[in-house]
């Protein structure tokens, strides 16, 4: 029998660290950039083509590579940055296991120009396929110069599963915000198909975090900072009163690597506890610097997920360090005794009680409230007065009928007098809805619904109780409202009298240009300032009392978290996400109208049981149940 276990080609090893690496370009970009940082670069260009499908180029001013470094750089397990393996512990760059240069020129083909200074002469290099085309000495400023182009030409399969240009964009500029939020000494720039996309100039932390996110942000921020024997910890963090329920910035940086880390998120999101709504969340960014001999970044292809000596300890140091933050801002909520515009209450002055008069009032010492004549039984066509029927609200029942006079009459029908109408003598407002839901037919054919609690509808039907969520049946009515309008292209935008500003990320501004045509099918009209800035000029007509720029970047979040490319699907996340921003609170109040028209648009839609998102919207009580309950 023969033998069946051999050595991968060199090429073919490759290919496969590269799928553990470089997983799409913003892998090749992150990569790229942090090399530049290691080689001590002040500034970086960072320039994309076709979303880095085409060609991604990274140019820095470091220290640049010898011809000897530049061939070696490309090969498995080349590094400048351990000899041994106990320099894995003791790590303060970025690039250390000498896969990246080696996976990326296994998949694309790649150029190279570097010069170290004080020489006449760099190095020309050129790779495609793990194989050395060419080498030669060239003229080229001090530091490197990275070309890599047709990202997975040679790999078809891979290059076939990349997402649409708007996704794998927002993810180069996803990667590369972050490597810019821990590096403020050292000057940015990307640009996607010769268009700006970001310029970052050298600038204190705080600044630099205003420059990817915006100016705005600024106001939200509380400054954070404390040291102890094991760990610094230091940073930004939210405001309770900015809590959103998305599109919160949230990082977190341990000795200049980004990472996530949900242990330490817990930490801090338990420190806001009672301070932001349950479902919200803040912004923050927090950095570590902490001896790396008590941390291990090699546990993850990417490094993006880091196990900490102390864990346990350093969640503490944490969590205190946000609760004194909060505290010292007053950002914890206390009693308030500010007694400006309120009532003047008088010091008690026992010395003047003789000044006091107190109020006078009389009664009636004959009155007996047992002392009443019983009244007669009313009749099976009860009649209440003008009096009552004003007391309970009747009116809106008259929906569809013409008053005459003191009389109430459906077109071509006898005239009911006021004094004299029964029940029956009334019909629904909406007759074939009741006719296409046998069910729900009224007893009486009255349209009578009662509120509980300001968030169930309750109404009498020929089967028993039907009780209604009345926040959820208005999201079900309102999704299929917008997604008619995306549909048909058909939508009232109301105009703002002042247009409000909001500004988004380099990353979240492809996917905002990649649903604007939804966006204004919805409503809204949205103009580009440019550096990631929008004026909201117009809004859907009946958001009213809404925050038009929190509801913008909501729907922008939203359609980050599908990350879908199919159309129909990134629209329906908008208009759920609208309608159920759009949709009445628990606990408003309805009027008999209101209540009668949401049940009336309910039953129109045509699944008004379940929400868009599968959530019961009615229930059932039979009449047999309900009697069981009282035996």
């Amino acid at each position: 029998m023969s033998d069946v276990i051999r050595l991968l080609p060199d090429s073919v090893a490759n290919q496969i660290a590269a799928g553990e690496v470089i997983q799409r370009p913003a892998s090749v970009v992150k990569e790229l950039v942090e090399n530049a940082v290691d080689a001590g670069a002040h500034h970086i260009d960072v320039l994309v083509t076709d979303a880095g499908k085409t060609c991604i180029q990274v140019i820095d001013d470091g220290k640049g590579m010898s011809e000897t470094d530049a061939r070696l750089a490309f090969e498995r397990h080349a590094t400048s940055k351990i000899r041994e393996a106990a320099d894995l512990f003791a790590l303060h760059t970025m690039g250390f296991r000498g896969e990246a240069l080696a996976s990326i020129a296994a998949v694309a083909q790649v150029e190279l120009r570097t010069c170290q200074e004080g020489e006449m002469l760099g190095t020309l290099l050129n790779i495609a396929g793990s194989k050395v085309e060419s080498q030669e000495a060239v003229a080229c400023p001090r530091g490197s110069n990275f070309s890599v182009k047709n990202l997975f030409y040679n790999v078809p399969a891979r290059r076939k599963f990349l997402k649409s240009n708007q996704t794998e964009l927002s993810n180069i500029l996803a990667e590369f915000e972050r490597i810019a939020l821990v590096n403020p000494d050292i000057s940015f720039t990307l640009h996607h198909n010769g268009t700006e996309m970001l310029n970052l100039p050298v600038f204190p932390l705080r600044q630099r975090i205003m420059g990817v996110f915006g100016k705005k942000l600024n106001q939200e921020l509380l400054s954070l900072d404390v040291t102890t024997s094991m760990v610094r910890i230091s940073g930004f963090i939210g405001k309770p009163e900015t809590a959103r329920k998305k599109g919160a910035r949230q990082y977190f940086f341990v000795n200049g690597r980004f990472m996530r880390h949900p242990y330490f998120h817990k930490a801090l999101t338990d420190a806001y506890e009672h301070l932001i709504p349950v479902g919200e969340q803040v912004s923050y960014f927090i950095y570590f610097e902490i001896d790396p001999a008590h941390i291990d970044v090699n546990i993850h292809p990417t490094k993006t997920e880091i196990k900490f000596e102390n864990e346990q300890a350093i969640w503490q140091i944490l969590s205190a360090a946000v609760k004194e933050t909060l505290g010292r801002f007053n950002a914890v909520p206390s009693i308030d005794f500010d007694t400006e515009g309120k009532p003047d209450i008088p010091v008690f002055e026992p010395d003047r009680q003789g000044d006091v008069t107190p109020p006078s009032f009389s009664y009636d010492p004959s009155y007996n409230p047992f002392n009443v004549k019983p009244s007669a039984a009313p009749p099976s066509s009860y009649s209440p007065s003008s009096a009552q029927r004003k007391q309970v609200q009747w009116e809106p029942l008259f929906e569809g009928l013409e008053r005459k006079g003191k009389s109430w009459q459906q077109p071509d029908a006898p005239a009911v007098s006021e004094d004299e109408w029964t029940t029956e003598d009334l019909q629904p407002a909406s007759p074939t809805l009741y006719d296409e839901h046998p069910e729900m037919t009224l007893k009486g054919n009255v349209t009578q619904h009662y509120q509980y609690k300001g968030c169930y509808i309750l109404t009498s039907v020929k089967s028993g109780l039907m009780i209604i969520d009345q926040q959820r049946a208005h999201v079900r009515i309102l999704f299929d409202r917008y997604m008619k309008q995306i549909s048909d292209k058909h939508h009232v935008s109301q105009r703002m009298l002042f247009p409000e500003m909001v500004h988004f990320s380099g990353s979240e501004v492809p996917v905002l240009e990649s649903i604007m045509e939804d966006l204004k099918a919805l409503g809204f009209d949205l103009s580009n300032l440019g550096g990631g800035s929008y004026a909201i000029n117009g809004v859907p007509a009946g958001i009213e009392g809404l925050n038009p720029e929190r509801l913008v970047t909501d729907l922008v979040q939203t359609a980050m978290e599908k990350g879908k490319d199919v159309k129909e699907e990134v629209q329906g996340a908008l208009a759920l996400s609208l309608a159920k921003a759009s949709a009445i609170v628990p606990g408003q109040v309805l009027t008999a109208e209101e209540m009668n028209n949401l049940v009336d648009e309910l039953f129109a839609v045509p699944t008004p049981n379940y929400t868009p998102d599968g959530k019961t919207v009615l229930v059932m009580l039979k009449e047999e149940d309900i009697e069981k309950l009282f035996k």
